[in-house]
């Protein structure tokens, strides 16, 4: 009887934290993109204000000029977009073959070899575990800057 008890209260805690993480992640994704939103508005009304009579050229066009302010800027970032992804996909291909590797696991334990290790830390030196964003904050702003052995003399 005690366990069923204590099996329903772990899930309703388990299931009231997953529920804080979801509102967390939602409210997060909010603020940042009205935060993006208005960084945008903001900097179309600065251009407008600084120069009425050129951004409305740059939308509506102008005699003589072949395309709009817009739509050469959205040209640019397709173009952009494209000369990036291909130099990239580019770069990490002939990284690839410089490895010599003929599949991912063997590329994996080529570039560990190259590469130095990263130290375990086992047993953990600091806390690894937190109740929320705000104990992550408390404990990250208390122990900032102290050094573990501080020596008096």
């Amino acid at each position: 009887m005690a366990e069923s008890e204590d099996t329903a209260k772990t899930s309703l805690v388990k299931s009231a934290k997953q529920k804080e993480k979801i509102y967390a992640a939602v409210f997060l994704s909010a603020v940042t993109s009205i935060s993006a939103l208005a960084g945008f508005a903001r900097a179309v009304g600065v251009a407008r204000k600084q120069d009425p009579k050129y951004f409305g050229e740059g939308l509506s066009g102008v005699k003589g000029v072949n395309e709009t302010g817009a739509s050469l800027a959205i040209r640019a970032l397709g173009w952009g977009s494209l000369c990036a992804i291909t130099g990239c996909g580019l770069f990490f291909y002939g990284i690839w073959k410089i490895s010599g590797a003929t599949n991912a696991e063997e590329f994996r334990f080529k570039m560990g070899s190259l590469l130095p290790k990263i130290p375990k830390n086992n047993p953990p030196q600091s806390r690894t575990e937190f109740e929320g964003l705000t104990d992550l904050l408390m404990y990250i702003s208390e122990d900032w800057g102290r050094n573990k052995e501080v020596k008096f003399v």
